[in-house]
């Protein structure tokens, strides 16, 4: 399965445009404890488990702490009938890095 992507500069543009897009934090409550960009967080292990809080017909971003957990997340999405998912290429540290310096990495 292919995994769509978004970079951090266009997911920023497209919610400053005020475009109606789902964040979802795939990280442990600890890591977003330390660092989020206000996403909802469900972490990927009870991802499967809570797919009833999402709603498959709004765009998905995953969001985790460098890509590969949001990676994992889309996929599982898109096994599910998901259409409107992506990842956050990078995930919080290219946010940190190209958008918003205050954004703690860990």
């Amino acid at each position: 399965m292919s995994v769509p992507e978004i970079q951090a500069e266009d997911l920023k543009s497209r919610l400053d445009h005020g475009d109606n897009l789902f964040l979802l934090d795939v990280r442990d409550p600890y890591e977003y404890e330390k660092s989020n960009i206000g996403g909802h967080l469900i972490p990927l292990p009870q991802l499967s488990r809570r797919l009833h809080e999402l709603n498959s017909d709004q765009e998905i971003v995953a969001v985790c702490k460098m890509g590969p957990r949001g990676v994992k997340a889309v996929e599982l999405l898109q096994k599910y009938g998901f259409k409107k998912v992506s990842n956050l290429r990078g995930g919080i540290h290219a946010w940190s890095d190209r958008v918003d310096h205050s954004i703690r990495k860990y």
